[in-house]
């Protein structure tokens, strides 16, 4: 199977391609660290000085909008976002604040809830929150 490139992804899901769009679609799918968009802004910008916070933000919900990444609200302080656009759970260790992808036994969440007649479900997310196993192997206190 060929591995998806940045611009097949945007192009894939409908994005028209540049310069920054492709930046930021490469920096996702490269760093799977679930970035904010602060996180992309500061890494992209020394490479393109003219690339302003405004149009990294613009991208990612431009990204959202078409299903090219996920946004995820798991920490209310922080959004970051994600490429994997794959059914996944996510969990964020409350000591040190990493988000990790989880797998799942059942792909089809709609199959876990009990959505109601009519309603029409167009995302599905399943967070968790608790120490990670590296801060429990370091003794945190509170983990």
């Amino acid at each position: 199977m060929e591995a998806t490139t940045p611009l097949r992804n945007l192009t894939d899901h409908g994005v028209k391609p540049s310069a920054q769009r492709l930046a930021v679609m490469e920096y996702l799918m490269e760093h799977l660290t679930h970035p904010s968009a602060d996180e992309i802004y500061c890494a992209l910008h020394p490479a393109m000085p003219t690339l302003s916070k405004t149009t990294v933000y613009n991208t990612l919900r431009l990204l959202t909008e078409k299903g090219a990444a996920i946004q995820l609200t798991i920490d209310e302080r922080n959004v970051c976002f994600d490429a994997d656009t794959t059914p996944h759970a996510h969990f964020l260790c409350t000591r040190c604040g990493k988000v990790y992808d989880v797998p799942l036994r059942e792909t089809n969440l709609e199959r876990q809830a009990c959505i109601p007649p009519g309603f029409r479900t167009e995302q599905e997310a399943i967070y968790y929150r608790g120490c990670c196993a590296r801060c429990a192997s370091q003794g945190q206190a509170d983990c």
